[in-house]
């Protein structure tokens, strides 16, 4: 296989050497790693075609779709950055992200129209909208503006020090911040892809988290890069979920703990045929040991926990399958979330001193690898406050580590809710809340809650 050193090495790569393989599977439409080159290359050459150089931010607001990537990879093809939009946002979060990425052109999802006429007439750099499936506004039509380019490929190379991902996470005050993540950055990660989640050319890898967070996006990037098949799951459902294994003979995916947990709630899961399963990849939220333990048996196949945030490219912490041995003698370390990754440093600290706890006692998680961001978008004060000159990133997540090295998550320095596997920020809510005439003072805090694993 040619060398592959940062994303625009993936479809140039695969798109020659794996030219007839099935890159991407969505319901009925699949297309081959050419099929998704030759795309990529008239993403590229439209975008040049309104004024997007290397470095330019491309927004993207869609649910998981073939698009995504041809417009990851068209931008890729320029060295310039494709931002997915969390489409769950409101309207005034998805216009703040837009115009604070300094976004040229803004591509939609047809679905997404009433969200695009709430914000286009405030969009202060966007130059060219298009929209995928079309509209009857005066906004053009992403499909015939794609169709129109040349597939050639523009031939702008890419550094391990460009910028690979522009992810969007909110802080405390719920303002979001633009994680910069590099090439190197992730190409820190990918070679686990292969050592330790087993992904390969052969696999068949599930993409069903939404592609704005990086355990949807990096997650499928990951298996990309190994050249694996995609089946892609725009809408999440865990009945359809369950057959679509069966009927694509998916090998690997990624999943949150309450996926898991309504996959195994479903009529007939205990008869569904899981026997393509080679490895599951879970993280993002609190997990239950009653809902992991019934999952290992369900699904037959080798577990692994990740643990991680936008800010270190994902995972940075790993459970192995070993330690999921629902009935042995280490049965407690299915409440860890294992042990550091190839690469990665880790201490506990305690804040008001400064110094590492010890064994056993909480503290805030630091964090020191290959995969840790670049910094915040044009935020230079909260990257300095983030990380450390010698390069520790604060994750904000209160943690301890035991005698055998494994790191407990144990609550979090920052406040923050994780339901479902979204951050909910209660600043957010409350700044809501408090907009009622009705309500004079309010305070949110997250609880334990069996289905989402915590809720506000």
């Amino acid at each position: 296989m040619g060398t592959i050193n940062t994303v625009s090495d993936i479809i140039r790569v695969h798109g020659i050497e794996l030219a007839d393989q099935t890159a991407i599977v969505q319901g009925d439409r699949r297309l081959s790693w050419a099929g998704l080159y030759e795309r990529a290359g008239q993403v590229a050459n439209l975008l040049a075609a309104n004024g997007v150089g290397a470095g330019d931010r491309v927004a993207f607001l869609d649910k998981n779709g073939i698009e995504h990537f041809e417009v990851f990879y068209g931008t890729a093809l320029l060295n310039a950055v494709c931002v997915d939009v969390n489409w769950r946002l409101a309207p005034p979060e998805v216009e703040y992200i837009v115009n604070d990425s300094l976004a040229k052109v803004f591509v939609v999802g047809h679905e997404f129209l009433p969200v695009l006429d709430a914000i286009a007439a405030n969009l202060t750099t966007v130059t060219k909208i298009l929209v995928i499936g079309g509209s009857d506004h005066a906004y053009d039509d992403y499909e015939a503006a794609v169709a129109s380019q040349p597939a050639t490929d523009p031939g702008t190379t890419q550094a391990e020090d460009d910028i690979a991902f522009q992810l969007y996470s909110s802080g405390t005050t719920g303002r979001p911040k633009g994680v910069l993540l590099t090439n190197a950055n992730f190409f820190g990660l990918l070679p686990m892809a292969k050592e330790m989640w087993e992904l390969e050319a052969s696999s068949v890898n599930l993409v069903a988290m939404p592609l704005f967070h990086i355990g949807g996006g990096g997650w499928a990037a990951a298996g990309q890069y190994m050249g694996a098949t995609s089946v892609i799951m725009r809408d999440l459902d865990p009945a359809g979920l369950i057959k679509l294994i069966g009927d694509e003979r998916i090998t690997h995916g990624f999943l949150v703990p309450a996926v898991l947990q309504f996959m195994l709630m479903m009529p007939g899961v205990d008869e569904a045929d899981f026997s393509s399963l080679k490895v599951c990849v879970y993280g993002a939220s609190p997990i239950s040991e009653d809902v992991l333990a019934r999952s290992v048996k369900t699904f037959g196949c080798k577990f692994w926990q990740a643990y991680g945030l936008t800010e270190t490219t994902g995972a940075v912490v790993n459970l192995a399958p070993d330690d999921h041995d629902v009935d042995g003698p280490n049965r407690h370390r299915l409440r860890s979330c294992g042990l550091p990754g190839p690469g990665v440093e880790l201490r506990i600290v305690d804040n008001d001193t400064g110094n590492d706890c010890e064994q056993g006692e909480v503290g805030e998680i630091w964090i020191r690898s290959p995969q840790v961001m670049l910094g915040y978008w044009n935020l230079p004060a909260e990257t300095a406050k983030s990380i450390t000159d010698d390069g520790w990133f604060k994750s904000g997540d209160a943690g301890y580590v035991d005698a055998d090295g494994y790191v407990y998550i144990h609550d979090r320095v920052k406040d923050m809710i994780v339901s479902g596997g979204e951050n909910v920020y209660p600043a957010e809510v409350e700044n809501v809340l408090m907009g009622h005439p009705g309500i004079a003072d309010v305070a949110v805090i997250g609880v334990p809650h069996e289905k989402w694993g915590e809720t506000a």
